[in-house]
Parts: C-alpha cells; structure tokens; sequence
C-alpha cells in the first residue's frame, strides 16, 4: 500500500472511531435514561466496542478485506435500538425502526467471513433479505408502533419514551400481528443462516475449518437470540420485563457477542504466530533439504495437514514430493517457490482457503526460497571444495610420482657412477681425488634421502600401495617420540585414506612441538559406515582450532569430504583428536 492509500485507510479509521463514540455515548444516555443500572451500562459498552476496538484492529491488519469493516458497524450499530430510551422524538424513531440492523451486519459478518465478501448466491440472498427486512419491515413496524401501546415491544423498560415521530395512529391496530411476522421472518433467516454455515463447515478442510470457528460463535449468538425471542412469543410470562429469565438471557446473549470480536482477535494473533514461525523455516530445513522433513515443518506453520510439497527435480523437469509423485502445477492452492534468479525451487500444494491470507503465503514462501537457496549454495560450496581437494591430492600423487621416476630415479643412477668411479680410484695416488669422490658420493646419498622425505610428506607411496593401517605404521617408525598404532587391515576410498592420513600427519606433528608429549596412540577403525581415525597424547593439552591454522584448515578438509573433526584438549590433560569420515 503507497503512501496516499495509508492516508486514507487512517482517515477512515478516524472517522470510525468518531462515530463509534457517539453512537456509544448516544446510546449509553438512551440506556440509562429507560432506567438500566450501572452494570447493565458496563456490559452493553463492552460488547459494542468489543466489535469496534476488534474492527479497528482487523481494518488496520488486513484493508482490503471488508471484515474489520463489518465488526466497526457491527459496534456502532449496536447501540441504535437504545436510542428508544430518549423522549426526542427523532431518536426514537430513528432507534425503533433500525433497532435489529446490528443483527443484519452480524449476519453479514458471519456469513462473509474470513474471506470478507460472501462467496455463494444462497449467503447473498439472505444478506440482501436481513438488509431489506430491517429497512422495510422496520420501517413499517415503526409506522405501526405506538410506544405508550405496545409497552413490551422493545427490551427497554420505559414507558414515558417516545413519542414516535412517523406513528400512524390508525394502524396501531396492527402492529402485534405484523411484529409475529417480523420477528418469524427473522427466525427463518437465522435457521436458513446457520443450515448454510453448517454446509460450509461440513465441506471445509481442515485448515478453513479453523478459520470459520468464530463463525461458529455467530451461530450461537444467533440460537441465544433466536431462543429468547421464542421464549418471548411462546412463554409470555417468560418476557416479563425486569425478570431474572429475562436478565439470564440478556447476559448470555451478550457474553456470546462480546465472544465474536475476542474471537477474530484470537484468529488474528493465530495468523501473527504463524508468521512468526515462518522464520524457523530456514531453521527447520537445515542443510537437509529432505522433503518429508521441509513438508512437516510447512504442515506446522501454516496449519493445513492436507499440505503436499514438492521439491524441483531437474532430471525430471518437475515438482516431486517425498513419495517419488510429481505435484501438478495447474489448479487452485498452488504457490510456487522461485529462487533469486528464477529457478524454480518448489511448489506447495496448499488447502485453496489459504490463499485468503497471502502475506502468510508470501511469507512462508520467501522463507522456503531462503532455505532451499541456502542449501544449494552449501552444497554448490562443498561440491568445489570436495573438487579441490580431490585435485589437491591428485596433484600431490603426480608429483610424488614424478620425484620418483624422475630426479630420485636420475640422483640413484648418479649414485651408482660415482661408486663406480670410486672403485677405479681405490688405488688411484691422489688422495684429493678420492676424497673428493667419497663426498660426491655422500653428497647424494643424502639428496636421494631428502627427496624420499619431500616425497613422502607430498604424498606416502605406501598409502597408495599397501593402504592406511601400513602408510601409518611407517609414519610411526619416523616419528620423533614413541607412536603405538593400532590399524584395522582395510581399504578405503582414496581420497578417504588421504584425509586420514593426513590428520594423523597433523596430529602428530602438533605433538611433538607444541604439546611436548612424551608418547602417542593412533588408531583407525571402521564404524557405522564412517572411517574413525583418533590420536591421543600425553601431552600439556589447550589445543584450539581458533589459534592455530594447522587444525582450522585440517577442519576445513575435513568438511570437505563431509568428515568431521572433535577436539579434546583440557589444559594439562594431552589432547584427543578424533576424525570421523564417510567411507560406505
């Protein structure tokens, strides 16, 4: 809504308001002048601007929707049949004859909502019947009524009230047999009223079902009236005025209306929750975009357990629920999900009565996008770092093969002509010759070793050979304090294998610089479908990820091939490193 549209919904707003305050005001005086008490005062306000202060709430919510509208009149209007309390003539005519129009909006009201507008011929039949019998029928009952006659036409007790103002003396006659009949014609549309909600409610799914509970209401409103006014008719001494049937009756009728209002306030503060919880959603879905566990937490937030969610399948070029269905894009109750870019992410298959709140469904739907969004793009982010790293020991496999039968391969065949020239100068008069032969020789005997060291740490030749629990244990025998590693004789993926030995690699090197530990245990073993590898040392523990680069990136690696890393290390108490990786 643009700013001149909020200028205007405020302006009615006001004007409401203003004219909820006189009519009130207006009444009360009526009220108290026929002689009610203070209570009766009390309960008679509450329940007219129950409805209005509830309007006022829902017309600001929701403006396009004419139920606020309707419970604003509903207040105002409940307040004119006490304007036949007044002795100016005006008022009282103007309250007799629309005394029952409060009784026409709430029909109005009950029969349109939620929606705010009726939705079949039969409502709008009856609707444009209770306006039409208020406005004739009343009418010419008022011609007819002659308060110092009839002094139990109205529920007011006041027999100096009136005059009336359009009284036809000589039709007076008439107006016992013609209020039967307009008070009949009422009972007729309030059973037809309530045969049409239960039809509505007998059809309705779930989630509309809960939203025409204060309907439900309505039609109790409707039986209280309906059984006074036949108690009223039937049982004559029933209606005497100043009764306590009378007042019990009055009381309920006016508890039940005060019931209407509190009752869309609570359907009101049911769709704010729900909106509330539309932002667990991203919550809800996790990085596990698993669409039994997407559709339970749709199912919660939005109410409708008829709920179907399906997830686009881009192999199959459709919308796919948990149970392998496609889900129809054609017909009503159906809300796409769109990413940013235009993707189509998903689709819900919803009861159509939700589609009456749609800023609840743009609201669940832009949280869905986030979610599904922000798991592709986890995905998408671990697909790249699972590639690199996939490319990273590829790289470290072809240099180590490379060191190997390449530079190692020409050093060793170096090696063995400089022993070669050593024998054919053992006898050889230069000493300097032969000393500078013996060192040669030396010389590469220590660069073949040192290569094998830069080979090693690139990538083990053993791992790729023999496996994880040998490429260990050699990894042991080189290590600078005692390392007791217990293995389990089996293969695994290699990228698998890798990240493991790598983790030990790093463990053990922390060990030895910085935890001065004395000893360490490795072990490595298969369970629950994930490879566990775990160190342990003896060592002044502290380790923390957040302080070192060497464990945040061996996380990181381990993210990578979704393994996951757990540390352990109290200060003073040696550190416990634990690697669980997925292996099948």
């Amino acid at each position: 809504m643009d700013s001149q549209g909020e200028r205007a919904v405020r302006l009615r707003l006001t004007g409401a308001v203003g004219l909820a305050v006189v009519s009130g005001v207006a009444g009360s005086w009526a009220y108290a002048r026929s002689g009610a008490s203070a209570s009766d005062l009390v309960r008679d306000l509450a329940v007219g601007w129950a409805y209005v202060v509830a309007g006022l709430v829902a017309w600001n919510r929701r403006p396009a929707n004419h139920t606020g509208r309707l419970m604003v009149a509903e207040g105002i209007t409940w307040f004119f049949g006490n304007l036949q309390g007044t002795a100016v003539p005006v008022l009282f005519t103007f309250g007799a004859w629309w005394e029952a129009l409060n009784m026409a909006v709430l029909l109005h009201l009950v029969l349109s909502f939620p929606e705010g507008r009726l939705t079949t011929v039969l409502t709008r039949r009856l609707v444009q019947f209770a306006y039409g019998l208020v406005a004739v029928g009343g009418l010419v009952r008022t011609l007819l009524f002659d308060p110092a006659v009839n002094t139990g036409a109205t529920y007011l007790d006041c027999r100096d009230c009136g005059p009336n103002l359009i009284l036809v003396p000589a039709w007076n006659g008439l107006f016992d047999t013609f209020d039967a009949v307009y008070h009949a014609a009422g009972w007729v549309i309030s059973a037809v009223a309530a045969v049409a909600i239960v039809q509505r409610w007998r059809h309705a799914s779930a989630a509309r079902r809960r939203a025409l509970m204060p309907a439900w209401i309505g039609i109790g409103i409707a039986v209280a009236f309906l059984m006074w006014d036949m108690l009223f008719y039937v049982v004559p001494w029933f209606g005497e005025v100043g009764s306590v049937a009378e007042q019990a009756v009055y009381l309920m009728s006016d508890l039940a209306q005060v019931a209407v209002p509190f009752a869309f306030l609570g359907g009101l503060l049911r769709m704010h929750l729900q909106r509330a919880e539309v932002s667990g959603l991203v919550i809800d879905v996790g990085t596990d975009p698993d669409p039994s566990k997407v559709r339970e937490a749709l199912v919660r937030v939005l109410g409708d357990p008829t709920l179907r969610l399906g997830l686009w399948r881009e192999e199959r070029a459709a919308y796919v629920d948990g149970a392998g269905r496609e889900v129809a894009t054609g017909g009503p109750g159906r809300t796409p999900v769109h990413a940013s870019d235009g993707r189509p992410l998903a689709l819900l298959h919803h009861d159509p009565a939700l589609s009456e709140d749609p800023e609840l469904l743009e609201s669940v739907a832009a949280a869905l996008r986030l979610a599904l969004e922000n798991v592709w793009l986890r995905t998408r982010a671990k697909d790249v770092a699972t590639r690199i790293v996939q490319a990273a020991d590829a790289e470290r496999g072809r240099l180590e093969r490379d060191l190997h039968d390449g530079a190692q391969t020409r050093l060793v065949f170096a090696l063995m002509q400089v022993r070669r020239v050593q024998r054919g100068l053992a006898d050889h008069a230069d000493e300097t010759l032969r000393a500078a032969a013996d060192e040669a020789e030396t010389s590469l005997r220590q660069a073949i070793e040192e290569l094998r060291g830069i080979a090693q740490g690139i990538h083990p030749a053993v791992l790729t050979r023999e496996g994880l629990g040998p490429a260990l244990n050699a990894l042991a025998k080189e290590a600078a304090m005692p390392v007791v590693v217990a293995a389990e004789p089996r293969r695994y993926d290699p990228l698998v294998e890798t990240t493991a030995y790598f983790t030990v690699c790093e463990a053990l090197s922390n060990a030895a610089k910085h935890a001065k530990a004395r000893a360490v245990s490795v072990s490595a073993r298969h369970q629950d479908g994930r490879l566990v590898v775990e160190t342990v040392d003896d060592g002044v523990g502290g380790a923390d990820t957040a302080r070192g680069t060497g464990l945040r990136g061996l996380a990181d690696r381990l993210a990578a091939v979704d393994g996951v890393l757990h540390i352990h290390s109290p200060a003073g108490g040696g550190t416990r490193i634990r690697a669980e990786l997925p292996c099948g």
